[in-house]
């Protein structure tokens, strides 16, 4: 399947990315090779081949969550810049750009 410059400037334009002219060309190069890459895959047969979750016989070593105590919420809220009732206020992280 052969990607074309047009389908390179939508996508661009969907993550709102701007490419100059020669990165577009290349860009629809190289989605070209992996999406020909892709069909190459397609016609493998796998109809034997059962999915696997895992191809490494390495496990996640996990510890065991014990419970600690911590500081009371007063002491925390102390140390706090600045608070709102039980909670401690930060600047908004939210950004409008309408």
């Amino acid at each position: 399947m052969s990607v074309d410059r047009e389908t390179v400037e939508h996508l661009a334009y969907l993550v709102r990315l701007g490419l100059t002219e020669n990165e577009k060309d290349a860009l629809a190069m190289d989605l070209s090779r992996i999406t020909d890459y892709f069909s190459q895959l397609q016609e493998i047969d796998t109809e034997h081949i059962y999915p696997t979750t895992s191809f490494s016989s390495l496990r996640n070593v996990m510890r065991e969550d014990i419970v600690l105590p911590s500081l009371r919420q007063e002491e925390v809220l102390v140390n706090a810049p600045e608070t709102e009732g039980p909670f401690i206020k930060i600047q908004s992280v939210l950004l409008d750009n309408t």
